[in-house]
């Protein structure tokens, strides 16, 4: 659960970073590509299924 929360923490800074470099060239490209990434953002945060757990085996 850490390793995830980790993982979404570096996405989001590279993110940041990206939308950034971006506004230093043109600032309207980057409110549009922050809308773009915002919604992907959330169409992954609703496809996050949890994780499948084993059946117990009967035990004898």
């Amino acid at each position: 659960m850490v390793r995830t929360a980790v993982l979404y923490g570096v996405e989001a800074v590279c993110l940041l970073a990206l939308l950034y470099g971006v506004a230093l060239v043109y600032v309207p490209a980057a409110w549009v590509l922050g809308g773009l990434l915002g919604v992907v953002a959330v169409e992954r945060a609703h496809t996050v299924r949890p994780l499948a757990t084993r059946p117990k085996e009967p035990t004898s």
